[in-house]
């Protein structure tokens, strides 16, 4: 049954559409990017001394790592209990993501082992670090790693900046507030007012993203010359191609064998949500025709309300690969590439950092920030090298994200008895179109819970 809020909320006319502004933001960033390229090549000695500019943004990042990661793990954990209540379906859809996101950053680890898209940038020498304090990077053994896994305080491992402490802390509220069932309901409920507010700040600090592309392009290039550019494209064609072939060769095949689905097919059936994403870079813009759409397939609501909405949050294969090829990239470029053991701790962490934000302009840079910060805090600075060409590959994680959660929505369905094959089959062969005004009722289904909450939760928890 539907709370009296839920009724209001749901019946309530939609506001006026803000305009989106991420259009001009993304296209400064773009001429910035142009604009510090022209500088490092004219006047190479002068771009070299714009390296601050890209640190200070950079520094910016880092400043929002902490917080970003508390608020997204603690609400993270509070999206699996929800998803894990209604039984089954969640536990599958769960399971589901866990195993895929893994997969996706193993295969972004391993390509970027075969590539090495950064090396002969050689950086270290033209551009020192003007990082101070993260040169530390000795270990005392591991009895003084684990010690240094718990802070001070309980807050201290949001200000000293170590991101290990703050995923430590976040897991262990996130794990209390699980236990406290329903009685941490407000508690989840101003975090999740806290994280509204980091997230805003991260898309104002986002404005200032071309001045530090402008920055890190100018002083890359200029110490460099053409062969930073020849590094930046082949670290952007080989993220797309590897985006491509993990949709279409490991996605598309378990989708094959497991379901008897076939990927192109399902992904033509989605082709003008492919457009809306791809002229948006986000893949936020379609999670309401997403919905009604795979209802219209034939999985079953209950399937729908809890794997979509949760896939958003936890189903990130193109933001996976990127975090992982993206570390191997900036490490190559920096000669300090990372050991077997690093990478596979990097690869741990990732999968539970890159939970929860998606959708947000500027999270994936912090994530990845996040992740050079735990594990080689000398390698914090060349994010700034990514910050140019990250707005040209969000198009590729949005749409691969978009193509996972499409595929597992299928996929959880087949498993739980929930799918109409029947149903199916016509949709994708063309003789039972998508019928547009269905739309509307995905809408009121989002604009009746929160982005955390599976729309439809009190039938689902009666269905699962």
């Amino acid at each position: 049954m539907s709370t009296p809020a839920q009724h209001t909320v749901a019946s309530s006319p939609p506001g006026p559409a803000r305009k989106d502004r991420t259009h001009y933001l993304y296209a400064a960033v773009v001429i910035a990017m142009i604009a510090g390229i022209a500088v490092g090549i004219i006047w190479p000695d002068f771009g070299v001394e714009l390296k601050w500019l890209g640190t200070g943004f950079v520094n910016l990042i880092k400043m929002m790592i902490s917080p970003i990661i508390f608020c997204t793990i603690v609400l993270g954990i509070g999206s699996v209990r929800k998803a894990a209540a209604v039984g089954r379906i969640g536990g599958l859809a769960l399971g589901y993501f866990l195993a895929m996101s893994t997969v996706a950053l193993a295969i972004g680890l391993l390509v970027g082992n075969i590539v090495h898209p950064g090396s002969g940038l050689h950086l270290t020498a033209q551009l020192a670090a003007t990082g101070h304090q993260q040169v530390d990077s000795g270990s005392g053994g591991t009895v003084d790693f684990v010690l240094g896994l718990v802070p001070d305080t309980l807050v201290s491992a949001l200000t000293s900046g170590s991101v290990l402490q703050t995923l430590v802390v976040a897991l262990l509220v996130g794990f209390a507030l699980q236990k406290l069932g329903s009685a941490g309901e407000p508690i989840l409920a101003g975090i999740k007012h806290c994280e509204r507010l980091v997230f805003r700040l991260m898309q104002m600090i986002m404005y200032v993203a071309p001045v530090g592309a402008f920055g890190a392009m100018a002083a890359v290039v200029g110490a460099t010359g053409w062969k930073a550019l020849q590094g930046l494209a082949v670290v952007m064609i080989a993220f797309y191609i590897t985006c491509f072939l993990f949709v279409f060769g490991v996605l598309g095949s378990i989708l094959w064998v497991v379901a008897r689905v076939n990927v192109f097919s399902l992904l033509r059936y989605l082709g003008r949500e492919f457009l809306l994403i791809l002229s948006t870079s986000s893949s936020e813009s379609a999670l309401p025709r997403l919905i009604a759409k795979m209802e219209h397939l034939g999985v079953a609501r209950p399937v729908v309300g809890i794997t979509v909405p949760t896939g958003y949050s936890f189903n990130l294969d193109g933001t996976a690969i990127y975090l992982t090829m993206g570390s191997l990239f900036i490490a190559d470029a920096l000669d300090k590439p990372f050991s077997l053991g690093q990478q596979i701790s990097l690869l741990v962490f990732m999968v539970i950092a890159s939970k929860g934000a998606a959708g947000v302009t500027g999270a994936g840079l912090a994530t990845l920030a996040g992740g050079l910060q735990s594990h080689r805090p000398d390698l914090v600075q060349g994010v700034g090298l990514i910050v140019g060409i990250d707005r040209m590959m969000s198009e590729a994680r949005a749409l691969t994200n978009f193509a996972g959660n499409s595929i597992a929505t299928v996929l959880v369905g087949h498993w739980t008895h929930s799918l109409d094959r029947v149903q199916m089959e016509a949709v994708l062969s063309g003789t039972a179109p998508f019928d547009e005004s269905m739309l509307d009722q995905a809408a009121e289904s989002t604009r009746a819970a929160p982005a955390d909450t599976p729309p439809q939760r009190d039938e689902l928890v009666t269905a699962g």
